[in-house]
């Protein structure tokens, strides 16, 4: 039967988000239950995509990933594929309508990364982060607002605005793999041989410019998706919390973590703010 098919691709999708995102794995259990599968395939999803462009690295990449995107097509226009994390992903995208423009732009982000490791100029780097993470965000938005495209449009601005954030702290915390192992430079006008902390704190304001409208857009969600999402702001402003205090030099040569005992502590701090409607 097709639906326990079903069944089995929506596993694969949670069991991608838990192995490879423990505090967006975290996150999505505080979500609703019924949204919480269609984060997992949205996840599991972007999540494979990145996969074939950052780590297949003894295969040919661009051979993977346009075969993966011959699958999504396919997956996309006949609703079904052998591919369990696409067989997933289609279904999500078919009941909440998801515009198949963000899907596009997301792929051409991912593209990039297969060839380009500079980003000169900010326009450059505002497209990039728009597929890349932007409209991540939108996707999960649709999710949020269960199709609601009045809901979606309100809060569209916002949505990006986290997407961007979460983008740029993953840039700020991942320039050792990604400068010293995939040869790549996000970040327009700044010279990662020689990071210093005045580029530092330009990045930091301007993540704390994306956060602070980003929870603007939190406080409005549904109920269904507003803890969870709560919780990934408070996570990804605790890595920023961590990178600030970090000596810019440091930051090329390590990664920066939130501990697991952390990660819980913050998510019972949390939920005692989300209560309280101290958000």
């Amino acid at each position: 039967m097709k639906t326990l098919f079903d069944s089995v691709s929506y596993s694969c999708s949670k069991i991608v988000t838990k192995t490879y995102s423990t505090s967006f794995s975290l996150a999505t259990k505080m979500l609703s239950k019924c949204i919480r599968i269609h984060i997992y395939n949205i996840y599991g999803f972007v999540r494979f995509a990145d996969e074939i462009v950052d780590s297949f690295h003894d295969y040919n990449k661009e051979e993977l990933f346009n075969g993966f995107v011959d699958d999504l097509e396919n997956a996309l226009k006949n609703k079904i594929s052998l591919n369990p994390i696409l067989n997933a992903f289609q279904h999500t995208y078919h009941k909440y309508n998801i515009d198949k423009h963000l899907v596009d732009s997301f792929l051409k982000s991912m593209r990039l990364d297969l060839h380009k490791t500079t980003y000169m100029s900010d326009k450059e780097y505002k497209e990039y982060i728009y597929g890349s993470a932007d409209v991540v965000g939108l996707m999960c938005l649709k999710v949020f607002v269960k199709g609601n495209d009045e809901k979606y449009h309100d809060l569209k601005d916002t949505a990006m605005s986290l997407g961007s954030a979460f983008q740029k702290v993953n840039f700020l915390r991942d320039i050792k793999a990604d400068f010293n192992d995939l040869n790549r430079s996000y970040f327009p006008n700044v010279d990662l041989n020689h990071l210093n902390e005045n580029s530092k704190q330009q990045i930091i304001d301007d993540i704390e410019s994306d956060f602070e409208k980003g929870l603007r857009g939190i406080k409005k969600l549904p109920m269904e998706a507003k803890f969870g999402v709560f919780m990934a702001y408070r996570y990804y402003r605790q890595l920023l919390k961590k990178l600030k205090k970090t000596p810019a030099l440091q930051i090329k040569d390590t990664r920066i973590r939130v501990s697991n005992p952390k990660k819980i502590e913050l998510l019972m701090r949390s939920y005692v703010k989300y209560q309280l409607n101290l958000m």
